[in-house]
């Protein structure tokens, strides 16, 4: 299998920490410069940028996972990324229809083919 794939959801983390750092850059800047510790429990708008930007290192850390994965053919590793990606992306399109989830729901859904042999 080619890592080319798994490089993909490497790299929607990489874009989830940018996309976040652009998108919540105010809330973000507020909590470091009023000291970082406990400044993003209030308000709202800075737990979500948290949550945001944090998240991409864990997608960050999938994908590493699967390259590695594709690098010694290791296909059920694979497909467990790709499964746990389809789960958490599945419940995100349910909890936040509006969401770029989808993009979670087009890479899960591809090493999942692959791991199987479809692609």
């Amino acid at each position: 299998m080619s890592a080319t794939l798994p490089w993909t959801l490497f790299a929607l983390g990489v874009g989830h920490i940018l996309y976040g750092c652009v998108k919540f850059r105010a809330p973000l800047l507020e909590a470091i410069t009023s000291g970082v510790v406990g400044k993003f429990s209030v308000p709202e708008v800075r737990r979500t940028a948290f949550w945001f930007v944090m998240f991409g290192p864990l997608l960050m850390l999938a994908g590493q996972v699967a390259i590695y994965a594709a690098s010694i053919g290791d296909v059920h590793l694979i497909r467990l990324v790709g499964a746990y990606l389809l789960g958490v992306s599945v419940v995100g399109i349910f909890a936040l229809p509006k969401s770029p989830f989808l993009a979670g729901i087009a890479i899960s859904s591809l090493l999942l083919a692959s791991s199987y042999g479809y692609i």
